[in-house]
């Protein structure tokens, strides 16, 4: 259902708002290069400080503005399942083709908790779900085990795997038939060696294109070409986990002249440092 080069897309702001017409040029953007799906209000969106009305606003208007041209899978993760619930509900409603539900942070889960938070939300819901694993934020991890018990809940299709570990993948895939996604664009051509179906992608949003051919390149077995591709673009994708994400690529797509360089709090701009060599990688790609 879901595979391919998918963009975990930034959120713009203006003034403090949400600036909605950068938004929907970064759609065309990215629709015009080829990306498979937009995936709003993730942490690379910046979720954590948004609003629930802003979050809802973000994911109607990306789901209008793609019109179809692409998947649309929003971000509806919360450490509360009630909340989690509610943010899917409403993706659900306004059309979007699936929802990622990332585990629950700060509160720390058993494996059964995460069994009946993820269980809660499938039951109530129709719209297929994509688990997020990425113990690094959350403080939690899904094991493997864990996931194959969830996979067998219809409507639970893939999992976002940002463990930053290929055996992980190859444990998920050894007991289940789920799809993996990589969370990790350095990641993804080992996991999509062993089964993965595609990344969900920080770099996409300043390089849609080249990550699109990679990853299509290995859905269709070109893996001469899709190494060649990887080892390309691999600097990139060091450099965009620089600093906190999205901090190093929110402030390429500034460089880039594509958004304004405007975080929210307890978000903050690059350090002076990491700039000079971000721009430096950034003319050396041929990007400015």
């Amino acid at each position: 259902m879901f595979q391919g080069s998918m963009v975990a897309i930034v959120t713009p702001f203006k003034d403090g708002e949400i600036d909605f017409d950068t938004l929907g040029k970064l759609i065309d953007f990215q629709v015009k290069n080829g990306t498979d799906a937009i995936v709003p209000c993730g942490t690379t969106g910046e979720s954590p400080t948004l609003t629930h009305q802003e979050h809802d606003r973000v994911v109607q208007y990306v789901v209008e503005k793609v019109a179809g041209r692409a998947k649309v899978i929003a971000g509806a993760g919360s450490n509360s399942t009630a909340e989690a619930l509610q943010l899917t509900r409403h993706a659900e409603d306004v059309g979007a083709d699936g929802a990622l539900v990332i585990t629950p942070y700060y509160n720390k889960p058993t494996q059964r908790g995460l069994i009946g938070h993820f269980r809660r939300i499938a039951e109530e819901t129709a719209i297929p779900l994509v688990l997020y694993n990425v113990p690094g934020r959350t403080g939690v991890k899904l094991d493997p085990e864990t996931i194959a018990e969830l996979a067998v809940i219809e409507n639970i299709v893939a999992v976002k795997e940002a463990c930053g570990s290929v055996d992980q993948v190859n444990q998920i895939l050894n007991l289940c038939d789920i799809t993996v996604l990589s969370g990790d664009d350095m990641l993804t051509l080992p996991m999509m060696s062993v089964g993965a179906r595609g990344v969900i992608s920080v770099a996409a949003n300043i390089v849609p294109r080249e990550v699109n051919l990679l990853v299509h390149a290995a859905l269709d077995g070109n893996w001469e070409e899709a190494r060649e591709r990887h080892f390309q673009l691999y600097s990139l994708f060091q450099m965009m986990f620089l600093e906190t994400n999205p901090i190093p690529v929110k402030t390429s797509l500034a460089m880039m002249g594509k958004v304004r360089e405007e975080f929210r709090l307890p978000l903050c701009g690059l350090s002076p440092g990491h700039r000079v060599e971000l721009e430096e990688l950034l003319q050396r790609y041929q990007l400015l």
